[in-house]
């Protein structure tokens, strides 16, 4: 911006001051930028311009205005103050052949209302060729034309201006002319053929050149034209205007058809050489659809659409020629005349709307601005607004008006209002329009956000994935507009000493709620949260309600076998009399589930056995059992691979090895320490010393007991031990709980097991169940399993929270 613009501004801001010193700073800004700039193009920051935070502009809602409402090129960005370019400008289509090209908008800010003028100059860019207004240009020579004599040639056109615009013409090279480029009167330049040799007819009746016209732009454009002449006899005489400069006013509005004006050029020569005709030697675009002359009068007549807000100057080049191709031209200027052809414009620049009941006297509603077209007394508006509502107009800086309230407002009595504004222009006859603007009076923030339901329950299955969906809480707020806008958040809590956002998640605008990592049955399950729901009311009103979630079970745990010990930790072996019949409890595999339910029912299956047919497996006791007496042939050394398997899906599994031995003593089994512990050389000796040494002391003892046994127990066939010895509490897990009533030791089982004399492993027995009920599903979750030794008792003891296993 130079100094002469600035000190120009700085004195019409002065004036506005004096005017309207509370309400507008005027300060003129003024950017360039070029033609054909696609959109976004940066011109230049507003804000850094005027020397203010580039937030006010957001908050004063600052925007660009055009003083006409006609097509907008340009934008403000209010997040960084930049003016950009909004559509592709057109220099050619938008001004023409003028020189000069300039874009007017105003930058509007409000509280307070604030105008700034925006001066935009288009720069010319080189992109369009010259071109000529034909292909062809003829010529008829006389052979007797003088060396030196001077043909003018049509001026080449070109949409661009300044450089851009045609600075040049060359020819072709050839014997007999030469070309010279002069300086038109508008500012152009146009080129004449001159005669360097005299032309010979007999030699040469016909001759074309190739002449080119070139621009000053960079990258240089040029147009050509073929001239073509035929040698005649000579013609000495130019047209004549009989005025160098036409001027005419034209009303705008004017029909097509309509002549505006007649041109008229005179010969001197006789015949064919002064025949005149007519055409445009300079044309803009625009004008060219607007007018046409008639080559053979001169008559000029409107084609198109005069309107004089779009154009209100045209200067035409006229050219008359005659047969022979020697020309002379003439400029026409139209001044197109305003005709009160447009009404007023009312444009609502902002509303608040709805307005508040409780806002005071004269606050203002919304900014009106109203345009006209036409110029002069036409463009002289009044505006006024509906008598019976209690708004006012009041008049601010230039056609801007503020709608502000007269009193208070009730929305119980009157809930919104159709306001009415008529403007009127001042010509003759007044032209005038209205706009109906709908405005609504909001209510307080007086209703909480209430929950469909007074409590949630949500279920979810362990072991899921995070951001998994657990439920949806709905409230609803009866509320209007962001008085009705529900949010939701969680409550701050622990759940089992952890954050509960460790836990759960919720989305704030819909109230779905998900989990935030994997949940464990076995850990907890189940829990409760907090849902808070808050309107974006001032201030907000809120809402709670609890979420109870509940975790159900997956078959995620194998069973585990307390009894006997898995391989590598215990090789216990059970005896088994040679006079076992079939159906006798020889052995029991105890196995707890950590899951529930269904997870946690178990089966039993012999996988593998020494000898298949011999023993079978209660299906859900666990109870091992001859299936047929045993017999002399029968191996000594049996062992079962059993399997116990859940009732999930899938079921999981888990395998145990039970060894037997069929002998009434141990002295019988000479290679027992195969099957038992691996002990060293030394102490298997001085075990075989002490077992021998006992047996020779207690034989008959030992025969008597036997015989004894087998007579009062028949049905029962008993072995006895030395010695009692507990199940290894390794064996028991830490902790299965109980579940629902489903958990995996349901029975109570009473056993009597005796000891065998030698028995250096005081393995147990189970002989027989006294007791095959099942605990039913309301029952205790206790559950018992005496293993009797002659006078000794096992006891043990699975509760929901503790597996003990002890001797009595």
């Amino acid at each position: 911006m130079d100094s002469s613009s600035f000190s120009s501004s700085l004195f019409a801001c002065f004036v506005v001051l004096l005017v309207f010193p509370p309400r507008s700073v005027c300060v003129d800004l003024s950017y360039n930028v070029p033609e054909e700039t696609k959109r976004q193009f940066v011109i230049g920051n507003i804000a850094k311009d005027l020397g203010m935070d580039v937030k006010q502009l957001s908050a004063r809602k600052a925007r660009i205005e055009t003083e006409d409402s006609g097509k907008r090129y340009c934008e403000i960005k209010l997040s960084s103050g930049d003016l950009t370019v909004a559509e592709t400008i057109d220099r050619e289509e938008l001004c023409g052949t003028r020189i000069s090209c300039d874009l007017s908008y105003e930058l509007v800010m409000e509280n307070p209302l604030e105008v700034h003028r925006i001066i935009i100059h288009i720069q010319d860019i080189n992109d369009n060729a010259p071109r000529f207004p034909k292909d062809k240009i003829h010529f008829e020579i006389t052979e007797s034309a003088d060396k030196g004599q001077r043909f003018r040639l049509d001026e080449a056109r070109d949409s661009d201006v300044g450089r851009n615009a045609v600075t040049g013409y060359s020819l072709e090279k050839n014997k007999h002319f030469i070309l010279n480029v002069h300086d038109a009167p508008h500012g152009g330049k146009y080129a004449e053929l001159v005669l360097e040799k005299e032309l010979d007819r007999e030699e040469q009746k016909e001759m074309e050149m190739i002449l080119t016209a070139s621009d000053g732009g960079s990258p240089q454009r040029s147009g050509t034209a073929v001239i073509h002449i035929t040698v005649l006899d000579a013609n000495d005489n130019v047209p004549v205007f009989t005025q160098t400069v036409y001027k005419v006013t034209l009303a705008e509005n004017t029909p097509p058809g309509t002549e505006i004006i007649r041109v008229s050029a005179t010969d001197a020569d006789e015949g064919p050489n002064g025949e005149v005709t007519y055409d445009f030697s300079r044309i803009s675009d625009k004008a060219a659809k607007l007018f046409s002359i008639d080559e053979k009068n001169g008559k000029i007549t409107v084609t198109g659409e005069i309107d004089f807000e779009t154009e209100n100057r045209y200067e035409l080049g006229i050219q008359a020629k005659d047969a022979s191709g020697l020309a002379s031209t003439s400029t026409v200027i139209i001044d197109v005349t305003d005709v009160n052809d447009n009404p007023p414009r009312i444009i609502l620049k902002s509303i608040n709307n709805p307005i508040p009941e409780n806002s005071d006297p004269g606050t203002e509603v919304g900014i009106i601005n109203v345009q006209d077209k036409d110029s002069g007394e036409n463009r002289q508006i009044r505006c006024s607004v509906q008598q019976n509502v209690p708004f006012k107009l009041n008049p601010s800086v230039k056609n801007y008006f503020s709608l502000v309230t007269t009193k208070a407002l009730d929305r119980e009595q009157e809930p919104d209002f159709n306001i009415t504004i008529t403007a009127t222009d001042g010509g003759s006859p007044p032209l005038s329009s209205s706009m109906t603007i709908h405005l609504l009076v909001s209510d307080v923030n007086d209703n909480p956000p209430v929950f469909e339901q007074q409590s949630y329950s949500a279920y979810i299955r362990e072991n899921n994935k995070a951001d998994t969906s657990v439920c949806s809480v709905r409230a609803t707020d009866p509320d209007w507009r962001q008085n009705g806008t529900v949010l939701y958040s969680l409550v701050p809590s622990d759940v089992n000493g952890a954050p509960v956002s460790s836990f759960l998640s919720i989305n704030g605008d819909t109230g779905e709620i998900h989990a935030v990592r994997s949940f464990d049955y076995e850990q907890f399950r189940n829990f409760s949260v907090r849902v808070v729901a808050r309107d974006n009311g001032s201030p907000p009103l809120s809402s709670n309600v609890t979420v109870k979630v509940f975790i159900t079970d997956e078959n995620d745990n194998s069973p585990q076998i307390l009894y006997p010990a898995p391989d590598g930790k215990s090789l216990m072996t059970e005896m088994v009399p040679k006079a076992t019949l079939a159906g006798s409890l020889v052995s029991k595999v105890i196995s707890v589930d950590a899951d529930s339910g269904q997870n946690a029912w178990l089966s039993y299956q012999i996988l593998k056995s020494t000898d298949p047919g011999l023993f079978t497996i209660g299906l859900h006791s666990g109870e091992i059992k001859t299936q047929r007496d045993i017999s002399e042939s029968d191996n000594m050394k049996q062992n079962l691979v059993i399997s116990v398997k859940d009732n999930g899906q899938p079921s999981l599994s888990s395998t145990c090895v039970v060894h037997l031995l069929i002998s009434d003593n141990l002295s019988e089994v000479p290679e027992l320490k195969d099957i038992t512990y691996e002990d060293s050389n030394s102490q298997l000796t001085s075990y075989l010393i002490i077992a021998l040494v006992s047996v020779s002391t207690f034989f008959l003892t030992f025969i008597i007991l036997m015989l004894a046994v087998k007579f009062c127990h028949r049905r029962k066939p008993r072995l006895l031990f030395d010695r009692a010895v507990a199940v290894p509490s390794a064996y028991l897990p830490p902790n299965y709980a109980d579940v629902d009533g489903a958990a995996t030791l349901r029975s109570s089982y009473n056993y009597d097991a005796y000891l065998t004399t030698g028995s250096r492993t005081s393995d147990f027995k189970f002989v027989r169940s006294y007791n095959d009920s099942t605990l039913p599903a309301e029952g205790t979750l206790r559950k018992e399993h005496n293993l009797q030794f002659g006078s000794s008792m096992i006891m043990l003891d699975v509760t929901g929270n503790d597996d003990e296993v002890g001797v009595a």
